[in-house]
This record gives C-alpha cells, sequence and structure tokens, in this order.
C-alpha cells in the first residue's frame, strides 16, 4: 500500500553509492519505473505529495542529485572517485542514467521540475536506453547562461556575472550563504517561487534549509551559481530520443509561460498543459492536477509500448 506524506516523512531512505559518494533515494510501489529528479536546491522531499499516489501503480523512485538533499556534497572540481566532482548536467545525467541502470534496472520515465528538466533531458540524450519518456514540470529556461545573456535587460545581463565573481571569494560566499539560509529569506524566496503562500508552510521551509546546514553546501551553491555553460533545454529538446510531456505553472515569474510555450512546439512534445495560476513548483503547489495528469501519461506511454 503506498504511504501517505505523513508517513512518508517517517520513512527512512535508501542509500546508493556512485563514484565513491552515498547517494539519497527513496523509493515506493510497484510497476512501470518512475524517477523523479527534483530542482536546484530541493531534494526528493520536494515529491512527498506525489509519490504515495503516483506508488499506487508504478514504482516510483525520487532520487537526490549529488550536491542536494542527502546526498554527498563534494568539493567541486575534476572528478576523483570519493573526494571531488564537477557539478554540472552531463555529471547529472550520468548519475541519473547509471541510477536507472544499477538501481531501478531497468528503463524509466524521467520526471523532472526546473533544473530537474535539464538533467533528465540530459540524462535521455546521452543514455538512451534508460528513458522510456520524459514529463517536464517548468522547465529550468537557464536565462543566465552564456548564450541567452544578451537578451536580458542590461541589470541582469550584467548583474549576474559581477554576482559570480564577488561570490568566488570564499568570505563573501560564506556571507551571502549564510544570509541566505535563514528561515524568514528561505520563505520569502519560495513565495515568489509558489503563487499560493499558503503552499509555503513550515514544513517546506525546514525540507529545504536542512540540506543547506552539511559540510559543503557552500561550495555546491558556489559552482552551480558561477555555471552559466552547458545544455540549454532547446539543445536537448532538439534531439531527444523519447516522447514528452511538458507542464507549466502559467504564475511562474522565474520562467515565463510564454517562453515555454516556445519549447512545447518541438517535435518529441506530445503535450504543453499549462497550468493556470500556478508557479515553479506545480507538484507540490498543485499535486492535485500534478499527479493525475502524470499517471495519465505514464499509462499511455505504457500502453503505446
Amino acid at each position: 500500500m503506498a504511504l501517505s506524506p505523513s508517513t512518508l516523512s517517517t520513512t527512512t531512505t535508501k542509500t546508493w553509492i556512485w563514484q565513491g559518494f552515498p547517494i539519497c533515494y527513496q523509493v515506493q510501489g510497484e510497476g512501470p519505473a518512475i524517477v523523479l529528479v527534483h530542482g536546484f536546491g530541493a531534494s526528493w522531499w520536494h515529491w512527498r505529495k506525489n509519490i504515495p499516489v503516483l506508488a499506487q501503480n508504478a514504482r516510483v523512485y525520487a532520487i537526490d542529485l549529488i550536491g542536494f538533499g542527502g546526498s554527498a556534497k563534494p568539493a567541486p572540481g575534476e572528478l576523483i572517485p570519493g573526494k571531488q566532482i564537477q557539478y554540472s548536467f552531463e555529471t547529472w545525467g550520468q548519475q541519473i542514467a547509471d541510477f536507472c541502470r544499477e538501481v531501478v534496472g531497468e528503463p524509466a520515465h524521467l520526471v523532472g521540475n526546473s533544473i530537474g528538466c535539464i538533467a533528465v533531458m540530459q540524462a535521455a540524450v546521452d543514455s538512451s536506453d534508460i528513458a522510456l519518456s520524459v514529463a517536464l514540470l517548468n522547465c529550468s529556461l537557464r536565462l543566465l547562461h552564456d548564450r541567452k545573456r544578451a537578451s536580458l535587460p542590461w541589470y541582469r545581463r550584467f548583474g549576474a556575472p559581477l554576482v559570480q565573481r564577488l561570490l568566488s571569494f570564499k568570505p563573501i560566499s560564506q556571507f551571502f550563504f549564510n544570509q541566505l539560509a535563514k528561515p524568514k529569506t528561505v520563505r520569502k524566496i519560495l513565495q515568489q517561487a509558489y503563487a499560493h503562500p499558503e503552499a509555503v508552510t513550515d514544513e517546506l521551509v525546514d525540507i529545504l534549509l536542512a540540506p543547506a546546514r552539511d559540510p559543503g553546501a557552500v561550495a555546491v551553491f558556489v559552482a552551480f551559481t558561477a555555471y552559466s555553460q552547458g545544455p540549454l533545454p532547446e539543445d536537448l529538446l532538439a534531439i531527444l530520443p523519447c516522447p514528452a510531456i511538458m507542464l507549466w505553472g502559467t504564475a511562474d515569474r522565474w520562467e515565463p509561460v510564454a517562453l515555454g510555450r516556445e519549447l512545447g512546439n518541438f517535435p518529441q512534445v506530445q503535450k504543453f498543459i499549462p497550468l493556470e495560476g500556478i508557479g515553479h513548483c506545480p507538484q507540490d503547489e498543485a499535486p492535485e492536477l500534478v499527479n493525475p495528469i502524470l499517471q495519465e501519461w505514464i499509462l499511455q506511454q505504457s500502453a503505446d509500448r
């Protein structure tokens, strides 16, 4: 029987060793395999309202990307197993692909939110054998990418590199991160991400704050905020080897739905579903809308195969 969200909160997570690092994940249910991948600064907990429902007719995995949640947070740098790793979508894509091969044991339907969408598409593009389909929830547009920065307003075009430069100085990055990793600040950020303020609960704030206290969290934060290269969503959608569905909260202040609709024009995107009045994390803000859509999508893809 699927666990309720309250039961999940006391469930012991599982650990998988990848490249010499402990990776945290959760699994529930039986049936076709689904792998859920969180966004920046989040963890598998961000899927706590989805796992029990999806697990009613699927085997649901939720993984913490390396550097986030309960997974290891090694120092950034060229890969030295057990010591350091590069924080990039290529790394996270490889992590997801290896997870499907070594833990799931079969191809899976990959579901991502925000930067998790880029990670699952990278996994599918690099390792087509592990991906049955992808579901993208408010995909990160990567507007601060080097190739997109020229189209931004001047204050964002020049402001981001300045912040990146300042954060490269350890005392500044430590101070900035300490100010950021406070309940009041996290709540304010979440209230920007969510269209419904009542969805920003104390539990949600705690979920995002807990990993920020881990050793290495500051270095991961700095490494990712300095990362302005790698794939854009349109790069990956153009060569995606499996069908995709896109869900988009229309009240997303960070990733405009108008730009999201443009991504929905790629041939591999079979459906683009706007979620009216919902923000950047629809799986948590409106699980009553997202869960049935995902269930129907998985059922349809399984039937088509």
